[in-house]
């Protein structure tokens, strides 16, 4: 009986710290839903837009409604993911659509992406993990985030 509670116990252990190994993910990424981790906006490739990353990091995260904003500038897009405070959850749509238009309007040459979408985000948070540590080239990260856009774009 007692070999069996000690096989049991091994065995789940064991299951237990494979599960985990899923992504190859850092502390701040996997606190990024739970906590305010305020990304660094980063920038994938070189672009011709007059919009800086740092500029639209702090134009957003002006707004009293929100709490935390990730921004990655691409070649031709920019994808502004970001958290709602609690209290204003109930208009996350009419923030959603204030936030591009005044985006829109400071930075008329840009091609904005706008989400409040809590995957947006992770993913975004992912990617700029993955750039910061040099795992991925400019190309690469540009290509996922072409695809974290078309992510966005299903969603709605």
């Amino acid at each position: 009986m007692k070999k069996m509670l000690v096989v049991t116990t091994v065995v789940f252990a064991m299951l237990a710290g494979t599960a985990c190994q899923g992504r190859d993910d850092t502390t701040s990424t996997r606190l990024a839903l739970m906590k305010t981790t305020n990304p660094e906006p980063i920038r994938t490739l070189d672009s011709n837009t007059k919009a800086s990353e740092n500029d639209v990091k702090k134009e957003v995260a002006s707004m009293p409604e929100l709490y935390d904003v990730a921004v990655i500038k691409g070649k031709k897009d920019i994808l502004v993911a970001y958290k709602v405070k609690h209290m204003y959850r109930f208009r996350m749509k009419a923030i959603e659509k204030k936030l591009t238009k005044k985006l829109e309007k400071k930075y008329p040459d840009a091609n904005f992406t706008v989400s409040s979408d809590y995957k947006i985000f992770l993913e975004a948070s992912r990617l700029k993990d993955e750039v910061k540590r040099g795992k991925i080239s400019g190309k690469e990260a540009e290509d996922r985030l072409q695809q974290i856009i078309k992510l966005q774009q299903e969603k709605t």
